[in-house]
């Protein structure tokens, strides 16, 4: 059974591989449904891709290809049973739904949680992240994690997190350090006189002291976005 939204989204990938010989891309698909970001197509996609009506090809872009229907489903005038959300009554004693304001954000490449890795410079892609994560006023972007430094601090690998600019912080908050201009990561800061700590949440790493001119603070740690 479908929701009215995914059966949508299924036909008109169809349509559009029918008539142009390859699917939408998530841009039209998002326009088409009027959604107002990617990540939706992303779980639209997901949930086809599940119940046996699409799939997607690994290595490939644009690569989705609409699997063959039970021929129940192929006969002329069948129409799938659609699960109309709007309309299904909510179950009793449930919370009512208000829209949720989201932003999309650069993600600019990985950071190290780790061993330092050169500086990041560059947008790979862009994540959905839900406004009332972004901490006040100013530019955010948000980084892929790398390496396991700061599990203690519940950060792991292959995290994202959400990154507020700016160039100064407090002992205690978790930046974005560049250090010497060219090794970006992500470390608890402690300034110590005229010397910066930045320091692991993890036994295994050892805390790493600089001269406060080799550190230059890029931003603050003000949320995460974890995929299972």
């Amino acid at each position: 059974m479908l929701t009215r939204t995914q059966l949508e989204l299924r036909d008109f990938i169809k349509t559009r591989r029918d008539r142009d010989g390859v699917p939408p891309s998530f841009d039209e698909m998002k326009d088409a449904l009027d959604l107002r970001s990617k990540s939706g197509i992303h779980r639209l996609i997901t949930a086809l891709e599940e119940r046996g009506f699409i799939r997607r090809l690994a290595h490939r872009a644009r690569a989705l290809e609409i699997v063959k229907l039970p021929d129940a489903m192929e006969k002329p005038g069948f129409k799938p049973k659609v699960i109309a959300g709007d309309k299904v009554d909510p179950p009793r004693g449930a919370m009512p739904l208000e829209a949720v304001h989201a932003l999309e954000l650069p993600v600019m490449g990985r950071i190290a949680a780790g061993v330092p890795i050169e500086a990041i410079s560059h947008v790979s892609h862009h994540v959905a992240v839900p406004g009332s994560m972004l901490a006040g006023h100013g530019q955010h972007y948000a980084l892929e994690v790398k390496g396991d430094s700061m599990i203690e601090a519940g950060i792991n690998d292959g995290d994202i997190v959400v990154i507020r600019e700016q160039n100064t912080a407090d002992s205690g908050d978790i930046v974005v350090a560049l250090v010497e201009d060219n090794e970006a990561t992500l470390k608890r800061f402690r300034r110590k006189g005229n010397m910066i700590a930045l320091e692991a949440a993890n036994p295994a790493y050892e805390t790493r002291v600089f001269p406060d001119h080799m550190v230059k603070v890029q931003g603050r740690l003000v949320g995460l976005i974890r995929n299972y």
